[in-house]
């Protein structure tokens, strides 16, 4: 009987060859935004909210946007702020943005490159509101009801009824920052003063975020008064805006 033949090994796999080779999975690339760089304040700013704040919060975000019509006279002469200090005033960073229809927003830091101290949602569409300042001072009152024996200061309420120009103009509710606000932060920390629009990065209409960057003067009267005055840089021209609290 003759012996079986043996078959020879296959050839060893090219290198080329896909069995030959031990393939790693892939990581997907993630866009990754630009590292945080906003440090913290030096100066203490207004006490975190109350847990009452975020159910204030959560009404006011029900209540329909109110455009004002700002129709009040109002005279410049004697109430104009000058480029100069402020009798007991501190000088801070004030920054107004939003999307042209969406509620302004205000943040106050100590600087451009602070992480904010104050967070103001205001019930008045970011376009109106720097289309008034472009037309002549604009002045915003904030105020609340004051209740017997509060200590907490007139800033770390939760929310306010809000008047521009005199008109009732909805509400304004303080809120902690997001991670929105500080992308919006981190973004302008060069920038000292100035106003533009910021790169719609979506593809949607009208998204565009609008920005004005100024200086202002914060002047605190007591414990239920407190005021944001915009320090215009010529002392003549340009937009105004003051931001009254005000506990009655």
């Amino acid at each position: 009987m003759a012996a079986a033949e043996t078959q020879p090994p296959p050839p060893p796999l090219p290198a080329s060859s896909p069995r030959s080779q031990n393939p790693k999975p892939t990581t997907p690339t993630v866009n990754t935004p630009p590292p945080m760089s906003l440090q913290p304040s030096t100066r203490k700013g207004p006490s975190k909210p109350t847990k009452l704040f975020r159910r204030f919060r959560a009404v006011f975000r029900s209540f329909p946007i109110i455009s004002p019509s700002c129709k009040i006279p109002v005279s410049h002469h004697g109430n104009r702020i000058g480029d100069g200090h402020l009798h007991g005033g501190t000088r801070m960073t004030g920054t107004l943005f939003g999307c042209r229809k969406a509620r302004v927003n205000l943040v106050i830091q100590e600087s451009p490159r602070c992480l904010p101290m104050l967070v103001l949602e205001l019930g008045i569409p970011t376009g109106k509101l720097l289309q008034d300042m472009g037309m002549g001072l604009v002045r915003i009152a904030l105020e609340c009801e004051k209740k017997p024996g509060q200590k907490m200061k007139v800033v770390d309420e939760p929310i306010w009824v809000l008047y521009c120009n005199g008109k009732k103009s909805g509400y304004g509710v303080r809120r902690e920052p997001t991670e929105d606000d500080l992308s919006v932060m981190q973004v302008l920390h060069a920038v000292s003063m100035g106003a533009g629009v910021l790169p719609n990065e979506t593809e949607l209409p009208d998204v565009d975020l609008m920005y004005m960057r100024a200086q202002f003067e914060r002047v605190v009267g007591s414990r239920d008064s407190e005021t944001y005055y915009m320090m215009n840089p010529d002392g003549n021209n340009g937009p105004e805006l003051s931001v009254f609290f005000v506990r009655v």
